[in-house]
């Protein structure tokens, strides 16, 4: 976070990672605001930072607890990342931009057929369920906007 001191940061992210080990979403919006209180005196900038970023830190206790972890993890962004480098690595030296980006795009789609065919990192029922939420309770438990769907038209 650039608003808060490279001392101070320590403390913050184990105040914030304690939002995320709540187990329901009230919970969650209720140690949100005691971190918000905690950090409001010492540091009133990184507070209103995080203040106006509530929605969207908190946007995640509109779905499914079962798949919050998995909403706030970008590891399998991170995994492609590493498979990535790993194959550039090999190759070392590209003679050319669309030497990488076919290279890259091999990639992609290689993921791409992995996940479609075999892998899934969110359960169908989970996600089943997820997309049967009414977009009203999501939206408020989240404090977002409702948005508009077909079904709202």
């Amino acid at each position: 976070m650039g608003v808060c001191p490279k001392s101070a940061w320590p403390a913050v992210k184990t105040m914030l990672h304690s939002v995320y080990d709540q187990p329901d979403p009230a919970s969650v919006h209720a140690q949100f605001d005691k971190l918000l209180d905690s950090v409001g005196a010492s540091l009133p900038k990184v507070a209103a930072y995080l203040d106006d970023a509530r929605a969207d830190l908190l946007a995640f206790t509109g779905f499914p607890q079962q798949i919050w972890r998995q909403i706030w993890s970008n590891n399998p962004n991170e995994r492609l990342n590493k498979e990535i480098r790993r194959r550039t690595d090999v190759v070392g030296i590209f003679p050319d931009r669309d030497a990488v980006i076919r290279l890259v795009g091999a990639v992609l789609a290689e993921q791409h057929d992995e996940w479609t065919e075999g892998r899934r990192y969110f359960a169908l029922d989970v996600l089943e369920r997820a997309r049967k939420t009414p977009a009203a309770a999501t939206a408020e438990a989240a404090g977002l906007p409702e948005l508009e769907t077909a079904n709202n038209l």
